[in-house]
């Protein structure tokens, strides 16, 4: 693997945390929601935020 400068560590730093925050949004989101379709909506957003920080968390 090659070298990760303190560039793209502080970038990874920063897109992780944003999807960490948006995936606890989106479930307490969800879990407020009412209507099913939109729970529905706010959880899928919520698996998406997850899925994308665990892809981001294989370059470190």
């Amino acid at each position: 693997m090659t070298d990760i400068s303190i560039l793209d560590l502080q970038n990874l730093r920063h897109l992780i945390g944003g999807y960490s925050t948006t995936h606890c949004k989106m479930q307490d989101y969800a879990s407020q929601a009412k209507d099913p379709e939109v729970k529905q909506l706010f959880q899928q957003a919520a698996d998406s935020a997850m899925k994308n920080k665990q892809e981001l968390m294989k370059f470190l």
